[in-house]
């Protein structure tokens, strides 16, 4: 049965021309078929005929036509969703090859969480790219949850982010550790404390990142372990906008401590620490298989776990 469908999807593959898909999403966009031919410099014919070959080759109509021009049949927007992916994916390897040729000999996909990026990679990922100018290092910023994915999924090579919620069969190596505190405006009643429990902010309104985000996670279930629920007042997607929101006085709210330090200036706020023992959390490198990674992701990989060893005021 493997081997049926292996064989389909290779004779399937072969039966579409990435001409014909691309003259397809034309003639879509312009609905027209002689304006896709004017636009392409191609006589309309043969646009015609490349159309007819790719229905024939798929064995069902993508286009409804008509004196006006054309419309698209049901299966004519599936092509055209998976024809534009496909093309996308197509310009972005010819984009990411033309960097080879011009000197870049690396590319390494990095997906990492909000806090890793704003703590610890600027520092790190220029302290490599000077060393390792010729690789390129595509850097996204996504939830741990979807850093984890991306990796299993093969989107990125390399994840960065907390794993306390599990990294799903992936292996890890650690990378740093960071400390959430608590984030008051200057003169809140809990300001005046050295370290409190999460807790104990139960009464007061709070402005979380993402629902979605690790940091928020940890607080939800903290709350319902003491069977409390959140004020929350309001979401922010990222950590200066947090940090402006409860300048504002619109709530308290829980960052890294790292993260709050290097935002000098954002507002009056005082960092309170947090008692819980989930406040201190390990933040890791994940990959499908280190081993087997690209050289240039080694190389990454083994520098981020130098400075991972090192304090963070010395490591940048």
């Amino acid at each position: 049965m493997e081997m049926t469908l292996a064989s389909s999807e290779r004779n399937f593959a072969r039966r579409i021309d990435l001409t014909s898909l691309q003259l397809f999403v034309a003639v879509c966009e312009l609905g027209s078929i002689g304006k896709a031919a004017e636009r392409e410099f191609i006589a309309a014919s043969a646009v015609s005929k490349r159309l007819s070959d790719l229905e024939a080759a798929l064995d069902t109509p993508l286009l409804y036509r008509h004196t006006r021009g054309v419309d698209l049949t049901p299966a004519g927007q599936s092509l055209l969703h998976h024809a534009r992916s496909v093309l996308f994916s197509l310009e972005k390897m010819q984009g990411e090859l033309s960097e080879y040729a011009a000197g870049v000999r690396g590319h390494v996909r990095v997906h990492a969480s909000i806090s890793a990026i704003v703590q610890f990679l600027p520092e790190d990922l220029g302290a490599f790219t000077s060393q390792h100018p010729e690789v390129k290092v595509d850097l996204e910023e996504h939830l741990s949850t979807e850093v984890v994915r991306a990796v299993q999924e093969g989107a990125a090579d390399l994840g960065i982010c907390n794993t306390a919620d599990g990294i799903g069969g992936l292996q890890a190596l650690p990378y740093r550790q960071d400390s959430l505190v608590l984030i008051v405006p200057r003169g809140h009643p809990l300001g005046e404390q050295d370290a409190v429990a999460f807790e104990d902010t139960l009464d007061f309104d709070h402005v979380g990142l993402h629902s979605n985000s690790s940091i928020y996670l940890a607080m939800r279930d903290a709350a319902a372990l003491a069977g409390r629920t959140i004020k929350l007042r309001i979401h922010v997607t990222g950590l200066d906008a947090m940090c402006r929101m409860i300048h504002n006085r619109l709530g308290v709210g829980v960052m890294p401590q790292r993260a709050f330090e290097l935002m000098h200036g954002v507002g009056e706020l005082e960092a309170v620490a947090l008692t819980n023992p989930w406040a201190t959390r390990q933040i890791e490198l994940v990959a499908r298989d280190f081993s087997s990674l690209p050289v240039t992701a080694r190389l990454l990989v083994d520098h981020l776990t130098t400075h991972a060893a090192l304090p963070a005021t010395a490591a940048g």
